[in-house]
């Protein structure tokens, strides 16, 4: 849609008269409030977190307007600077994914509260209990690119799961960004909880100093490319959950169903091909040639796909949707009616293949052959293998976590799509009655070691 820059300035009248800008802060006052912050949220109640979260609903509602205005501005940059379409696509925040914006927080409030569940009890002795606690990570840095519905939906998860927030999103959506972090903070204030337990952080050179606060900073959690993850890793001592390229895989077997190959290919490629977990590389098996990939070429032409094909896969291709593909297409995140096409022998030249080239985030196969499905998903070292399913599903609000903040492909202890629970560590409660080491080794106390009921003594006892 075209907006003139006159319209444009009417348009954004109400979005400029908005008092509720975030001061300008030094890193060290943004990262000293964030530790404040934090450690009021680990105690809030899950009562008082979901009543920010249904305050930051009606905020973003009522604010809808200015929203759309601070957006459209961003398009506008975009525009001008002549950014990817894929990017071009990714900053808009109005309709349908405004909506989405809106059930993604009020599906968070859903979620049980994570924090306090206990995970561990065991009896060290008579008397002596010990329990393993989820607690919240404290102060968590996200760095983000375009998307800027991603801001609302990490800071939902973070109020959530009891954590502070410092966001720091691209340039190309500044704009929509400081009013949507705004809404998010007036939501919390509304409600009595601290509005610097989701702060905006602004400029590059903010960064930059950031990565150095490992004094207040718990966790970063780049969102981007495997530039801006190497770049983030490379540069502070503060540990990085990292996501970067989704190179996801389509492994077609010689047992698949045809019809079954053709539709999850489309949607793992078609269905939206600006997000990570959209199809990259088409691997067929070479058995599966001569039945299957005909009608798989058609139904990837139809979508308007164009298919990057190796040598032997190219002279079996009648198409105007074709071309050859070079060895780098195969470790390519197209994100666009793209695709690269590579005939293998066999589910384990598959396998090899997806874990030299692919990014570790999702991959699939299609086949009705169980144990060949059960090799592939065992053998595959990514965050997410399916079996016969989109690689579309690979998202937090999809697996029922309510939103999430990012895929993890590292070996962390959080990997795949990160919601509430990725957000989250744990503590040892120790329960005793004037127990000492000392004491049990002069008594030759015995360890009992052994589980007891998973709720905590004072609980049981009534005295909470």
């Amino acid at each position: 849609e075209h907006i003139t820059l006159y319209s444009f300035i009417f348009s954004v009248i109400g979005w400029l008269a908005m008092e509720v800008e975030q001061e300008v802060l030094s890193v060290l006052e943004i990262c000293k409030r964030g530790r404040a912050a934090a450690q009021r949220m680990q105690t809030a109640s899950n009562e008082l977190k979901n009543a920010a979260l249904a305050e930051i609903g009606k905020v973003l509602e009522s604010r809808k307007g200015d929203i759309e205005a601070a957006n459209a501005a961003d398009k506008i940059y975009a525009a001008e600077k002549k950014l990817s379409n894929t990017l071009q696509k990714r900053l808009d925040v109005t309709g349908p994914k405004f909506d989405q914006m809106i059930l993604n927080t009020e599906g968070v409030a859903k979620i049980e509260d994570p924090v306090g569940k206990v995970k561990m009890a065991t009896e060290l002795s008579d008397g002596l209990e010990l329990y393993r606690m989820t607690c919240p990570i404290g102060v968590i840095c996200v760095i983000f690119e375009a998307r800027p519905e991603a801001g609302v939906q990490i800071s939902s998860l973070c109020i959530k799961s009891g954590n502070a927030l410092l966001l720091k999103g691209g340039k190309e959506a500044a704009n929509s960004n400081e009013v949507l972090v705004n809404c998010v903070r007036e939501g919390l204030e509304a409600v009595g909880l601290p509005k610097d337990a989701v702060q905006l952080v602004s400029t590059r050179e903010q960064i930059n100093e950031l990565l150095s606060m490992d004094q207040y900073v718990d966790l970063i959690i780049p969102r981007g490319g495997n530039a801006l993850v190497k770049y983030i890793t490379d540069n502070t001592r503060v540990p990085v959950l990292g996501h970067a390229d989704g190179i996801c895989a389509v492994y077609v077997d010689k047992d698949a169903d045809v019809e079954k190959a053709c539709n999850l290919v489309v949607d793992s490629k078609a269905q939206y091909v600006s997000v990570c977990n959209a199809a990259e590389t088409l691997l067929v098996q070479r058995s599966a040639l001569s039945t299957h990939l005909a009608a798989i070429v058609k139904s990837l032409s139809d979508a308007g796909v164009l298919i990057k094909a190796d040598p032997e896969s190219l002279a079996l291709i009648d198409s105007k949707n074709v071309a050859a593909a070079g060895a780098e297409d195969f470790d390519t995140e197209f994100l666009d009616y793209v695709i690269a096409l590579k005939v293998v022998e066999s589910v384990d030249e598959a396998i090899s293949h997806i874990n030299a080239h692919g990014s570790h985030h999702t991959d699939l196969i299609v086949t009705e052959n169980l144990s060949t499905a059960e090799r592939f998903l065992a053998g595959v070292d990514s965050a997410n293998v399916y079996h016969n399913a989109s690689t579309r599903f690979a998202d937090g609000f999809r697996y029922g976590f309510g939103a999430e903040v990012g895929v993890s492909t590292t070996r962390t202890h959080s990997r795949g799509p990160v919601g509430v629970d990725g957000l989250l560590i744990y503590k040892y409660r120790l329960y005793g009655n004037g127990h000492t080491v000392g004491g049990m080794a002069r008594a030759n106390t015995p360890f009992t070691h052994k589980p007891i009921e998973p709720t905590f003594r004072p609980q049981r006892s009534s005295e909470l």
